[in-house]
């Protein structure tokens, strides 16, 4: 098994890269898991202690779970990932059955934040998109799936979003083995990537 954790700031087009690299492996031999199904459980806390969340801070994440879950792949068992909610700021009571497979993708800001997430994977990517760029696509994305208004999303990146990016995701790039910038320029590292795959499903 291969497991490729693929990392960046909010927006960086981390989401692009996967699909650019799973398009063209084989069906079936791949499966991907986002690192916003591991916000930590919150049933305790009222919705609106649960707005109040830095959820782009490495504490947010249940790292512990997704540790245990990498390895219950790595060594050929099934996982019930959890599903969030982004409405209810929590999880649901749905799982997704997730089996093992050839390659593993793994993608979320703070991946490579934690030491022992980071030992699991075979390959670290981290996507680097300019900050303006990463700002315009968060806006759209949480107006239009997420049901956020422009001042909540403005007031949170400017809050948490951007100091959390700058303290804790932006220095992990000197833990990434490739570092692909999302433009047009990205095709060649795509290529590598793809390239390291293929020769590992051989």
């Amino acid at each position: 098994m291969l497991i490729i954790g693929i990392a960046g700031g909010t927006g960086s087009g981390k989401t692009t890269v996967v699909n650019q690299i799973v398009d063209e492996l084989p069906e079936g031999e791949v499966t991907v898991i986002s690192q916003d199904s591991y916000y930590k459980e919150t049933s305790h806390l009222s919705y609106e202690e649960r707005v109040k969340i830095n959820f782009d801070h490495p504490r947010a994440i249940d790292f512990a779970l997704l540790c245990k879950h990498l390895e219950q792949l790595r060594a050929g068992e099934a996982i019930q990932q959890p599903v969030y909610s982004f409405v209810k700021h929590n999880r649901t009571s749905d799982v997704v059955i997730t089996q093992p497979r050839k390659v593993v993708i793994v993608e979320g800001i703070l991946i490579l934040t934690h030491p022992e997430i980071r030992e699991l994977f075979d390959i670290k990517i981290f996507v680097h998109a300019d900050s303006d760029e990463r700002l315009i696509r968060r806006l759209k994305r949480d107006i239009a799936e997420r049901g956020r208004d422009l001042e909540e999303v403005l007031g949170r990146y400017q809050n948490t979003l951007k100091p959390m990016h700058q303290q804790f995701i932006e220095p992990t790039k000197e833990f990434a083995d490739l570092i692909i910038p999302n433009n047009r320029f990205n095709n060649v590292a795509i290529e590598i990537v793809r390239t390291i795959i293929n020769q590992r499903l051989v």
